[in-house]
């Protein structure tokens, strides 16, 4: 019972993590979108992320005896488990759009599955995401649209960001040891299973985007064990500031 429950944190941890730095990343962009419609919409976004990462390691916490506010604001950077593609700096708006396309078209397949998961917290909260997820999937969507098909200068920072990322989407399928044992208990998904459906969507949008799909030449792996790129401590510095400078703040 005990390397369950330290293996639900663990797996809990890393979805929550996920959440919470991208919704600091998206955080960003307020005032500095391109227009006013997309500065309203983008930190709307964020907020959905912040509030699942709240879900999420309020859950994990439980069961590693800590509150939320020190699973986000008292941890170094080895101690995160979210996905490196989420760590790297904000971009250009191209970089974006790409980025959350490629984590929704994600996650829309994953939260839907979780639903289903022995774990009645994390299936309660897999099913107000999948709401959120469905929202945020078509919107990138269109932006894939928009992007790929509008202008040279859009197109190219589009493909631009599409080959600067692929190879981080890797980590997507990659289950770590306590994520089998999760997954053999009904309480985790089995990400290979989702992997072709997520291709085949994805080449569709590429598709109809006139967008051209990179080969698996590169990738990377390792946030979901504490190896992270430098981005994630500069990002950690700025969000963690006002709870290290004075301690005992509460979100």
């Amino acid at each position: 019972m005990a390397e369950m429950n330290q293996d639900i944190a663990e797996y809990t941890l890393g979805l929550g993590d996920d959440a919470l730095i991208l919704a600091q990343r998206l955080c960003e962009w307020c005032a500095d979108a391109p227009f006013l419609e997309e500065d309203i919409a983008i930190a709307n976004v964020g907020l959905d992320y912040l509030g699942r990462a709240r879900m999420l390691l309020q859950y994990a916490g439980q069961h590693l005896n800590q509150t939320e506010d020190q699973l986000a604001f008292l941890r170094d950077a080895q101690a995160y488990r979210n996905l490196l593609i989420v760590e790297l700096p904000r971009g250009d708006f191209a970089f974006t759009q790409v980025r959350h396309y490629l984590l929704d078209e994600f996650e829309h397949l994953y939260f839907h599955k979780l639903k289903d998961s022995q774990d009645k917290t994390l299936a309660a909260i897999a099913a107000k995401t999948e709401k959120e997820v469905h929202y945020h999937l078509r919107r990138s969507t269109q932006w894939m649209h928009r992007l790929g098909l509008g202008t040279q200068e859009s197109k190219t920072r589009t493909q631009n960001a599409v080959d600067e990322l692929w190879g981080y989407v890797a980590e997507f399928f990659h289950h770590t040891e306590q994520e089998l044992r999760l997954i053999n208990r009904g309480i985790a998904v089995d990400r290979n299973e989702l992997e072709p459906i997520w291709r085949a969507a994805v080449a569709e949008t590429f598709a109809a985007a006139e967008l051209t799909q990179p080969d698996n030449s590169w990738q990377v792996t390792g946030g979901r064990t504490g190896q992270h790129t430098e981005h994630l401590s500069h990002l950690l510095g700025e969000m963690q500031y006002m709870q290290r400078t004075y301690p005992g703040q509460q979100w």
